[in-house]
């Protein structure tokens, strides 16, 4: 209790949120990296999920190869790209580890999303003389959003935990204040780096699935039209 309690007091200490090394600019660091990962893991892997889930081709194979990813440490990435020509990238080698992080769930729930669209939906719509580029973004799309949303909400969820590995690589977020705790020995600084990552990964959770109790009826249920 005593370790809480001191880890209590150095949240509550106004000259740790201030500065460079301060919460609010690891903070920012933070959600930024998150951000930036999020937005390159979506424009890789949703593509590809919604094209191979309209196909019917290919999607297994594809999800299959990307959760590959899951059984490879994203440290152990991130170690073998420090040693690459990547290496010499700033945030890069952080950026590619996180990135290939977050692709499977994306990945898969986009997939899944797809190819569980309702197929006498799908037959009806070909009927009408709905095009492929129609049918894909008019009628399956709109019924595999649900579905979309939750990888993306549970990919952002994971950049966020696991975000804090920029540290390792000597880049920002709220990683360093865990790192810059073990450095000096301070079991409190530790404990309330992990609470302020802790605290952000629920407040991400809280906010997607606020949006999507916000969110309209066809984009909460997958209703198209």
């Amino acid at each position: 209790m005593n370790t809480l309690t001191k880890a209590w007091s150095w949240l509550t200490t106004s000259a740790h949120w201030h500065g460079d090394d301060g919460i609010w600019t690891r903070l920012g660091q933070h959600l930024y990296l998150t951000v930036v990962c999020l937005l390159i893991s979506c424009l890789i892997a949703l593509p590809v999920a919604l094209v191979l889930g309209h196909l019917g081709k290919g999607g297994a194979l594809a999800v299959n190869i990307s959760n590959v990813g899951r059984a490879v440490p994203t440290f152990a990435v991130l170690v073998l790209l420090l040693l690459t020509p990547v290496g010499r990238f700033g945030e890069g080698p952080t950026i590619v580890a996180l990135v290939l992080f977050a692709v499977p769930p994306l990945l898969t729930n986009a997939y899944v999303g797809m190819r569980e669209v309702d197929q006498d939906v799908v037959r009806a719509a070909r009927g009408m003389g709905m095009t492929g580029r129609q049918l894909l973004f008019q009628v399956e799309v709109p019924l595999a959003l649900p579905l979309v949303l939750t990888g993306v909400r549970i990919a952002a969820v994971q950049l966020v935990a696991t975000a804090t590995i920029a540290a390792l690589a000597g880049g920002g977020g709220l990683g360093r204040i865990i790192t810059a705790g073990f450095n000096l020995a301070s079991t409190a600084q530790v404990v309330a780096g992990a609470a302020l990552v802790a605290a952000f990964a629920l407040i991400v959770e809280g906010l997607f699935a606020v949006a999507q109790r916000l969110a309209p009826d066809r984009v909460r249920d997958g209703n198209a039209g």
